[in-house]
């Protein structure tokens, strides 16, 4: 499930950034106004930017809504609530793990047992 919402989260990412950079700019409705042929669109005059307004106001009430169902799944996990507890909780587990499993170094010649040799 969480998957899912993770997938529909980026889906409506991407189409929100999509309709954000499809949209016009306000000074776009100076050159509507000597005839630029916008009523000639898919929409007619004004159509295509209530269609995108109402379409963006649509994807940014998705990603919320996304946004916050992942954050609940995120809350419910098992793990430890903070940073600072799953870096304390891996630190004792990794030194308790290394304490047992070190090797024992064997002893070697020390400089006195070395014989000397003759010039």
């Amino acid at each position: 499930m969480k998957e899912l919402v993770l997938v529909i989260h980026v889906l409506v990412a991407v189409g929100l950034v999509a309709l954000v950079l499809l949209q016009q700019g306000k000074g776009a409705d100076v050159g509507a106004a000597f005839g630029s042929g916008a009523s000639q669109t898919l929409f007619g005059a004004r159509g295509s930017s209530n269609f995108l307004t109402r379409a963006t106001a649509l994807l940014a009430t998705a990603f919320f809504v996304t946004s916050l169902t992942l954050t609940v799944f995120a809350s419910r996990g098992g793990t430890p609530s903070s940073v600072t507890e799953a870096i304390a909780t891996e630190e004792t587990t990794t030194k308790s793990t290394t304490e047992q499993e070190a090797p024992e170094i064997p002893e070697g010649p020390t400089p006195t047992d070395v014989p000397e040799v003759p010039k």
